[in-house]
């Protein structure tokens, strides 16, 4: 499993002690430092069955800068991808990749029903 966060998130934080307490072997990537790139972020929204806009990170400082609020709506999907792809901060957080899913946030709930 691929477990991106941005460790100074206490979201992520939490996310990463449920899994280690779940003894779940997962490789840790910084999401600012590696961001994930357009053809991942593809990839990663068709495998999770969710709509793009949940990937943006709606309560980040980047988010807001951009008034994305306002502006997302009138992007098309590929400006949209090329947002998300060119910085980290933009991109919610965690990601949980694992074989069969992509969980986007943490909600405990949802995570340990998609890895039982």
């Amino acid at each position: 499993m691929l477990f991106v966060c941005y460790p100074k998130c206490s979201t992520c934080q939490k996310a990463e002690r449920w899994l280690d307490e779940h003894a779940l072997a997962h490789d840790t990537r910084d999401i600012k430092l590696q961001n994930p790139g357009e053809a991942e972020l593809r990839a990663w929204q068709a495998k999770s069955g969710l709509p793009l806009k949940r990937f943006f990170n709606t309560s980040g400082l980047a988010y807001k800068a951009l008034d994305l609020k306002n502006r997302l709506p009138s992007l098309s999907e590929d400006e949209q991808f090329a947002l998300l792809s060119s910085d980290g901060m933009l991109v919610k957080r965690p990601i949980l990749v694992t074989d069969t899913a992509v969980l986007v946030g943490f909600r405990e709930k949802e995570w340990e029903a998609a890895l039982r």
